[in-house]
This record gives structure tokens, sequence and C-alpha cells, in this order.
């Protein structure tokens, strides 16, 4: 038995049964379930599990509702259980930018589970074991106790614990000057597992005089990307659109690649979104659309690498490596689930390895444009 502890929340008997079930066969303790939200809010006080699953549509208490309770009385971390469909992306979405973790799409029947079986206990496993995180959310608990005793010191604490450190942690540096602004034509930025807060973060402090278009893959099913496109570009100086054939690359524009479709660019510097290469896992995938701006653009591309699950994107950004461009990191520290980033941390091709608001501040730094606070 792991020491991951969970509570399956979901009003579908089915639903909670399938989900114990599987976690159980990978050896991962469910300590409890709940049907509906209020449930789900007293037994996370009582059983403090390591980890939630979360339903979103319940009765007496929705899961978006659950989640902002939780996060205010008992912080854990939360894994978003949705279905695929337009409107469970815009509640899942929400989610995510309420401090849910990560999500998953649930299945209709058992046959079907199958097919989440593996992700589902890799992410909450990943999410599980997770020291960073964890502390993370010790710190908020320990924040939120403080703040009902006096404001001042919730205010202290929040200054001194809940902020990223401005001192990093210590990797391996490729040793590179930044390129001047007349170097670079186009930033390419991979991510997965925690992606839109640290996209919602990242983007909130780059101004829209951008002179570079921004491409971004973000690992999601269809309807969820427009879902997070929509909700970026409302809280962001620059134009966040999802992507669509034949887009012309516009400075200052940020492009999220289509769920379930590949997002690439040409060599007429436009976009294709196409069901192309059917062989890659990903869809959209941080390798397809990297390998294309290297060949459009060459050496003039700023790759960065941001929180995720596995792999994706190590091999587009060793051609980035190859070709001269430059390669900014998040600190694994700092990532929900740190795979994505040290991948490339541990091929020794990162020029800079810094936490959200150090990504902002060099890219600003690079384009002399201002941080926006």
């Amino acid at each position: 038995m792991s020491d991951i502890r969970v509570l399956v929340v979901d009003d579908s008997y089915f639903m909670r049964q399938a989900i114990s079930k599987i976690l159980q066969s990978a050896g991962i303790e469910v300590v409890g379930e709940a049907k509906n939200g209020k449930e789900a809010v007293d037994l996370v006080s009582k059983l403090k599990p390591s980890i939630v699953t979360m339903d979103i549509e319940m009765p007496v208490m929705n899961g978006i509702d659950a989640l902002k309770m939780i996060m205010k009385t008992h912080p854990v971390p939360v894994l978003m259980v949705s279905t695929l469909t337009s409107e469970g992306a815009d509640s899942t979405i929400e989610a995510l930018s309420n401090g849910a973790v990560d999500f998953i799409t649930k299945k209709a029947g058992f046959k079907e589970m199958d097919s989440m079986k593996e992700l589902l206990i890799e992410k909450v496993k990943s999410v599980g074991s997770n020291t960073s995180l964890s502390n993370h959310f010790i710190r908020k608990r320990l924040l939120n106790r403080m703040a009902s005793k006096s404001k001042d010191s919730y205010k202290k604490a929040a200054t001194h614990k809940i902020k990223p450190s401005a001192k990093e942690s210590k990797f391996y540096i490729n040793p590179k000057n930044r390129p001047n602004h007349y170097d670079i034509s186009v930033i390419g930025i991979g991510v997965s597992t925690g992606g839109p807060p640290a996209l919602h973060e990242l983007l909130s402090h780059i101004p829209s005089n951008l002179p570079v278009p921004i491409l971004i893959v973000q690992h999601m099913p269809a309807f969820f990307t427009k879902s997070l496109a929509e909700r970026l570009d409302r809280a962001s100086q620059l134009h966040v659109i999802e992507a669509t054939d034949g887009d012309k690359l516009i400075s200052g524009t940020v492009y999220i690649g289509k769920g379930g479709m590949q997002m690439s660019v040409n060599n007429h510097k436009r976009i294709t979104i196409t069901e192309e290469p059917k062989g890659e896992l990903f869809k959209p995938s941080v390798n397809v659309m990297i390998n294309s701006l290297v060949s459009a653009y060459g050496r003039n591309v700023l790759g960065v690498m941001m929180t995720g699950m596995g792999n994706d994107g190590y091999e587009g950004f060793r051609e980035i490596d190859k070709q001269g461009g430059y390669i900014i990191v998040q600190d694994p520290s700092t990532c929900i689930v740190s795979g994505m980033a040290s991948s490339v941390i541990d091929s020794k091709i990162a020029n800079e390895v810094r936490n959200i608001e150090g990504i902002a501040s060099s890219i600003c730094n690079i384009f002399k444009i201002s941080y926006i606070n």
C-alpha cells in the first residue's frame, strides 16, 4: 500500500466504485467516498486525504463550490474528473483557475474505464508523491490558520512563504548570453499538468507590445483548449486564441494548439492544424510544434518548457539547441509535475532555469519591454 490517501467524490455510485477499484488495483489507498460537494468538504477535514478526485456536476454542492471551500478550509491537491463536453471544459478550466492541480476526463462504462485507468493512476501517483506540491499545500493550510487569527500575520506569512522564491534551485545551466531582441522571431512554449494556472501567471506579466508571436502546446483534449484560450485572453494584455488552420502569425498574439489535433508552422509562417503525424502520443504535441518552428525559423526560436508530466518536447528542444536558439525552463521545484522541465534540464541544454515570474522577466528583458507587476 502506498502513502497516497485518496478521497473519491462523485454523485454516481458506478463512478465512485470504478475510480476506487482502479486506484486500489495500483496499491493506492482510498480513504473515503463522497456523493456530493458538501460531503467532500466535511470528509477532507475529517480524513485529511493527500489528494481528492472531484466530480463537477453534483447535487447539494457542485465540484467547483466544493473546491473553493476546500481551498479555504483545508487545502489539498484536487484532481477534477470532467465530462468531455464544451460545458465540462468550461467548468474544468474554472476549477483549474481556482486551485485544482489537474483533471481527467471520465468515461461512461466499465470497458471505457480501462482506457483512463493508466492515466488516472499515473496522475494520482505523480501528484500524490510530489513533495514540493505537498509542501505548497501545507503552507497554504498554515496561512489559512494564521489568517483566522491575524490579518497582519497572514500578510507577513504570505510575503515570505507563498510566493515562489526569487533564489531558484541549482541546476546545470548551458552558459550562453541572452539573445538580442532581433535574434528571436517566435516563442514556443510546452506545458502539460499544472499548465493553466502557470500560463495564467506567465502571460499576465507580459505586455501587449511583445514584438513576436507565442505558440503554446498545452496537453488537453478537444473543447478544453478553446476554453483555456478564452480565459487566458481575459486575463492577459496579449491576444490569446485557439489556433486555426491557416492563421498568420501576428506579434503580440498567443496561439493555443487545438486539443486532439497537431499544431505546426509551415515555411510561409502560417499555422497548420492537422491530424498528422498520427503516430504521436500527444495531440497536440510539443515536439511537433517545436520541430516545425525550428524548421521555419532556424536559430531564431526561444523555447520555454514548463510544468508537465512525461518528456514531450525533449526532442524538439534538443533541435532548438542544435540550431543555436535559446531555451528557458521552469524551475522543477515550482512545477506541479516536473517531468517535462526536468527532461530538458537533464539533457544539459537549458540556458536559464527560472520560476514563472522569472521566465516572464527574462522574456521582457530580451525584448526590452516592461514587465507587468
